[in-house]
């Protein structure tokens, strides 16, 4: 239908779609992958987010952004991480289809025409493995 793809440094995608459910309405979702540390495969987190959330999840989702931005980092510079990715990508341009090709197949392997009532039982299969994944990850402490 509709896709995004937001690259976030060596082991982190994060995939945006735009998907259609079989009564011929739309809702997003957006995956987290990161690739695991002994480099077999992705750990993949979804959300699904229904229309009639789109406008408060926005809103609370910049919000908390701008919170971060203003309040509790104001002197940080949010762009530098820009500016390296775009260097990172200049300078690995030739690796770079390589390197996200499996990633970006399963996904692709993963998306279906008929929308959530098939991806939500996928969701709820991978529900405990959640909870193990957030104990291993190195990219975000809390």
């Amino acid at each position: 239908m509709f896709s995004k793809r937001v690259r976030a440094g060596k082991r982190r995608t994060y995939f945006l779609d735009v998907k259609k459910t079989r009564g011929n309405d739309y809702f997003i979702t957006i995956t987290e992958s990161t690739r695991r540390e002994d480099g077999y495969g992705y750990k993949r987190h979804k959300i699904f987010l229904y229309k009639e959330d789109f406008n408060r999840f926005v809103a609370s989702l910049n919000e908390v952004v701008n919170h971060v931005k203003t309040e509790l980092m104001p002197d940080f510079d949010y762009e530098e991480f820009d500016r390296r990715q775009a260097e990172w990508e200049a300078q690995n341009r030739d690796m770079d289809d390589d390197e996200f090709r499996d990633e970006d197949l399963d996904a692709v392997e993963n998306r279906t025409e008929e929308g959530e009532e098939e991806d939500a039982p996928k969701e709820k299969k991978s529900r405990k493995k959640k909870e193990d994944d957030l104990d291993d990850e190195d990219d975000v402490k809390w």
